[in-house]
């Protein structure tokens, strides 16, 4: 069985991963999904200093202090970063990386390079205009594609701000990453910020699911992502190069 590491993107907590977590689970699964520093429960840890270093350390002390191993290292949104940094410094312990409608770096990348220019504007202005300068407000819940108000009730109160700094902040990576084999799912039902990184993933040769729903797939279709989950966990890639479907 493998042990998956479920890691949330901006403004959210481990929580979010709630409706998915069971499903993996009980189909023989360890799971872990740690919250990131100074965000949701751990939002008293906020500072200016808290960059993307902060949080791939978060995820790395994690497997390295539980000694986990054949981990299917999950990452949605801004934890797409995480999940190449953090596979890069232990790749023996890495199974396989998935990027849930993720961000795709390479070495020298900083998040915001991937955003869609007008997306990254905004957020450099919201960041600058309404998070004194370091930290990102918690965007609309509908224009990530969440539209049932059950939903948006049990999203919106959990959500904090989210810093800057991880956004700004560059990859670095010695290029251990690479022998990883990775998937990437896309979620297709909302404005399709990632559309860009499922692209240069199936450059990669990675395959690539697409999910008909909005962003936030583990919220708006627990099933159908675990489902995707489970099949990434038993596909068997090699570390030497993946081939797309």
């Amino acid at each position: 069985m493998s042990t998956f590491v479920l890691v949330h993107g901006a403004w959210h907590g481990g929580w979010c991963w709630d409706r998915v977590a069971p499903r993996l689970r009980e189909a023989g699964h360890d799971v872990h999904a740690p919250t990131l520093t100074g965000l949701s429960e751990r939002a008293h840890l906020l500072s200016p200093l808290v960059g993307l270093e902060t949080h791939v350390e978060d995820v790395v002390r994690l497997i390295d202090v539980l000694g986990l191993t054949d981990v299917v290292l999950v990452g949605h949104s801004y934890a797409g970063q995480i999940v190449t940094a953090a596979a890069d410094r232990c790749p023996q312990a890495v199974a396989r990386r998935v990027y849930l409608d993720a961000f795709v770096g390479t070495d020298g990348e900083a998040a915001r390079d991937l955003l869609p220019e007008t997306v990254e504007h905004h957020w450099a202005q919201s960041a600058a205009e309404q998070g004194f300068g370091w930290l990102v407000p918690v965007r609309n819940l509908s224009v990530l594609g969440v539209t049932e108000q059950a939903d948006v009730d049990w999203l919106r109160p959990r959500l904090t701000p989210h810093p800057w700094k991880t956004y700004t902040d560059p990859l670095r990576l010695t290029g251990a990453v690479d022998d990883v084999p990775a998937v990437f799912v896309e979620c297709v039902s909302w404005m399709r910020v990632f559309a860009g990184q499922a692209d240069r993933a199936r450059g990669r040769g990675w395959p690539v699911h697409e999910l008909e729903t909005g962003h936030e797939a583990m919220v708006t279709a627990p099933e159908e992502l675990a489902g995707v989950l489970l099949e990434c966990a038993g596909r068997e890639l090699t570390r030497s190069g993946e081939t797309g479907v």
